[in-house]
């Protein structure tokens, strides 16, 4: 009776299931989608993370314009004590150099327009910067679930015609090799989800950058329109903490 048993167990069909498997019954197109895939999260996770330091560095840079930035005689002294580099640098320059165009202009109404369309055109090219990558994300998450479910379509598809080439249709040889097809789909799943959380993410954080750059050039309209008498309350900057006392001895 044993040796039955062994001799059917040995007679009986191997079947290998896992990651690995399904790639190789799903052939070169599997492994092409699974590349693009791979693709599509490397570069949303490249994305998030340099737009996350970009929109970090500017609302850092922010707290220079809320304390010392309105602390200055002139708009000139003020630029000059924000980073070369910085959005609000930008928007400052613009301001100076509109500043010193708009006096060539005759009507006071067309000067004032012109002011105000050039600080627009700053905020707008800063906005530009700041939604670059953004459209990526977007795509990752509309198109990373099918792009999975076309991977598992092929190896379902493949998987069928395996089966039906060996001639049997039992559950054990449908649902392992179906089941490894589905794989396909979860990763298209796990791209895109993240993906889609990170745009909508970013885009907020844009939002409220955008409205701060907003106010800024508003500001900054009002200052030169009224001769440096309007300007925002200047916050207080952050006080030094005390150092700390040297302890001293205690006697006996």
């Amino acid at each position: 009776m044993n040796l039955m048993i062994l001799a059917a167990a040995a007679e009986a069909p191997e079947n290998k299931f896992g990651f690995v498997e399904a790639m190789k019954e799903g052939g070169p197109v599997a492994w092409s989608i699974l590349a693009v895939m791979i693709i599509m999260s490397v570069g949303s996770f490249y994305i998030l993370f340099t737009k996350l330091f970009e929109q970090n560095k500017i609302m850092n840079q922010y707290k220079t314009v809320q304390t010392q930035f309105w602390r200055a005689g002139s708009l000139k002294e003020g630029a000059a004590k924000l980073d070369k580099d910085s959005a609000w640098r930008q928007l400052a320059d613009d301001a100076i150099k509109a500043q010193e165009e708009h006096g060539k202009m005759t009507d006071s109404l067309e000067s004032h327009d012109y002011m105000h369309g050039s600080l627009r055109r700053s905020e707008d090219s800063i906005n530009a910067v700041l939604a670059g990558g953004l459209p990526f994300l977007a795509s990752v998450g509309a198109t990373a679930p099918f792009i999975g479910l076309l991977g598992t379509v092929i190896g379902i598809y493949r998987a069928l015609i395996n089966i039906g080439i060996a001639g049997s249709a039992s559950i054990d040889k449908v649902a392992g090799p179906v089941g490894e097809a589905l794989i396909m789909t979860a990763i298209g799943l796990l791209v895109a989800v993240p993906a889609v959380l990170a745009f909508n993410w970013l885009q907020s954080r844009n939002r409220r950058i955008a409205e701060k750059l907003d106010s800024f050039a508003t500001d900054i309209l009002a200052y030169i329109n009224s001769n440096g008498t309007v300007k925002p309350s200047v916050q207080a900057a952050p006080a030094a903490k005390p150092a700390a006392k040297p302890a001293t001895a205690t006697k006996a």
